[in-house]
């Protein structure tokens, strides 16, 4: 997979082309099979089976659907679009009132030529507690706000067959026991919250796979020693079965390895004067995974791809392959006027990376939400830099079960996340204003020391906003907009920081010489007259073009003319509900010129000349 250049003379066209074809219904959803795309492209199988479209629902506010027998359904009465969120006005229902319990069912039938193979039940993302039935029978359990799971249905249903799928979802959003992100704990949106999700909001799928056949990757790219670190992960070991792993640029073969399929293995492959990923380039190369048995005989093969680069922070510096980098990143909240969490489309996800780069960032913050792979995917594609995140507001950070539930999975989306070249932080939680000595601590340093057992590539902001126990990336919310006071802010004093969110804290953490980041900043409202009493953004009303580019620049100015700050986040890329602060409208549509964001923006250039 090559590079794609975005940006040339014709993208401002683009850029407007897709604000009027958003406005009228070129992101439409086709009610057969919506979001039809293979879910997972960095690690792809050619068999699958899309699970997306009409299936019936019912609403269980009294949680009697036990009692009910509703495992046993074969239809609900009502219908739902899956897989957008019942909120939502693309699932047909658009009901925005607190779900707390809700049931789904579908007839699902697996393919003949499927059998003698493991058959895999996927679902992109379920909030918050999903139980799975197969003609009644319990088949698992999973807790998630965004991340994604499988479970083996072979015996449940043999292939040739159909069987009757229910899932039960209960989403107790405000009880504080489950990360909620930007869900409002109100009936109506307010403030920095939003219109809630609930249920099945990513792709449901089915797969045929080898009993021995490919799990999951690591794929390690280290560019110092010019070469590729695999460590795959497999569903069942053979005596005698072998991995391939082969490395193209285009149709050549660079480089491959074959070696023993067991699990704990490492699989070495050098390339040569590697091509580099960055957003200025972000070269791709194919990668071919391909498992045989003992005779042979192909019994899985998976497709995928690597971008080589390298992340580390030394010195007070983010590099990106061993050059100080600077991160110009805008916040991104994911939503979608149309289906709130859920992209309609996926040229909708390629579309807001396009409009964001078309204004001078080179990268996001991907904000209180877990991002679908295909976000992530158009994001190495199109050489955009990303912070995973996780939808931490919710949680109580002080409770022993509400922190374990967020740990176990956010430990799952790094698993899930970690081979992408376009995320360059895991930065967990984000304003943890509310944090006291004690659980909190000792929590943020199990997901410090989890995501570096998983994903030691990669540095960790540990709580976005301050709150900091144990962390690569200083990181710290500034929304002042005057130039005099931004610099007297984020100027050293004595060779350290001394802006703090959380003051007099005796428990965090002081900075020890990480990368100074200001990773909220901004948020500059553009708000039209009518909207006024119901909207906001942050600071005074500003009234012409002229005023709000002349904070802008300044706010800018002031960030470069502070020498220790190495990065930046705006907020943020659009608006979002009542938040109308963005750099484009809710619909996309642009506010302003893109030239002129771009022409301040980038006033502040990605390579630091130290």
């Amino acid at each position: 997979m090559r590079s794609i250049n975005i940006l040339g003379t014709t993208f401002k066209k683009r850029v407007i082309f897709m604000a009027m074809m958003t406005l009228m219904g070129a992101f439409a959803v086709k009610a057969s099979t919506p979001r039809a795309e293979y879910p997972r492209p960095q690690f792809e199988r050619s068999q699958w089976l899309n699970l997306n479209g009409t299936w019936t629902y019912t609403f269980d506010f009294g949680k009697s659907g036990d009692a009910r027998d509703f495992r046993n359904s074969k239809g609900f009465d009502d219908k739902i679009l899956v897989p957008f969120c019942p909120e939502s006005k693309l699932s047909g229902v658009e009901h925005t009132d607190f779900i707390n319990c809700m049931w789904y069912q579908r007839t699902i039938s697996v393919p003949a030529a499927w059998a003698g193979k493991k058959i895999l039940l996927h679902f992109g993302a379920v909030d918050y507690e999903a139980t799975i039935y197969i003609n009644g029978k319990e088949v698992m359990q999973h807790f998630g706000t965004g991340s994604s799971f499988e479970m083996d249905i072979t015996k449940y249903v043999p292939a040739g067959q159909s069987a009757n799928l229910v899932v039960r979802v209960v989403d107790n959003l405000r009880s504080g026991m489950q990360p909620g992100g930007k869900q409002c704990w109100n009936y109506y949106s307010g403030g920095c919250d939003y219109t809630r999700t609930t249920g099945i909001w990513q792709t449901v799928w089915l797969e045929p796979v080898s009993a021995q056949g490919l799990k999951n990757v690591f794929a390690i790219p280290d560019i110092d020693q010019q070469q590729l670190v695999v460590r795959p992960e497999f569903y069942g070991e053979a005596n005698g079965n072998t991995l391939t792993v082969q490395v193209l640029d285009g149709k050549k073969v660079v480089a491959t390895k074959t070696a023993n399929a067991v699990n704990g293995s490492n699989l070495v492959l050098s390339i040569k004067k590697p091509k580099l990923w960055s957003p200025e380039s972000p070269f791709l190369y194919d990668v071919k995974y391909i498992v045989k048995d003992a005779a042979g005989k192909v019994i899985d093969e998976v497709s995928s791809y690597a971008g080589m680069r390298k992340i580390h922070c030394a010195d007070g510096y983010f590099y990106l392959n061993n050059k100080p980098y600077f991160q110009r990143l805008v916040l991104d909240q994911g939503y979608y006027p149309d289906g709130i969490w859920t992209a309609p489309t996926d040229e909708a996800l390629k579309h807001d990376i396009e409009m964001s780069k078309a204004v001078g960032f080179n990268g996001a913050r991907l904000h209180q939400k877990a991002f679908e792979e295909r976000y992530y995917y158009w994001a190495d594609k199109l050489g955009y830099i990303c912070w995973g995140e996780q939808a931490s507001w919710g949680t109580n950070v002080n409770n022993q079960e509400a922190t374990g539930n967020f740990l176990r999975e956010w430990t799952d989306l790094v698993v899930r996340d970690r081979n992408h070249p376009c995320i360059v932080t895991w930065t967990p939680l984000n304003e943890t204003w509310g944090a006291q000595a004690g659980t909190y601590v000792r929590f943020v340093q199990d997901l410090y020391n989890q995501t570096k057992a998983i994903d030691p590539t990669r540095p960790v902001n540990d709580a976005s906003g301050d709150g900091h126990v144990k962390t690569d990336i200083w990181s710290v919310h500034d929304y002042t907009r005057e130039y005099d006071k931004l610099v007297e802010n984020h100027t050293f004093r004595n060779g350290a920081p001394h802006y703090r969110n959380m003051a007099g804290k005796d428990y965090l953490a002081e900075w020890e010489g990480q990368p100074y980041m200001i990773d909220e900043f901004g948020g500059l409202g553009w708000i039209p007259k009518a909207e006024r009493s119901n909207s906001w953004g942050y600071g005074a009303q500003i009234e012409t073009e002229d005023e709000f580019f002349e904070i802008l620049e300044k706010e800018i100015d002031a960030i470069k003319a502070c020498k220790n700050v190495v990065g930046f986040c705006y907020t943020q890329i659009t608006d979002v509900e009542q938040e109308k602060n963005g750099v484009y409208y809710y619909d996309r549509r642009p506010k302003f010129d893109a030239a002129k964001w771009k022409a301040i923006f980038e006033k502040i250039p990605s390579i630091i000349e130290k």
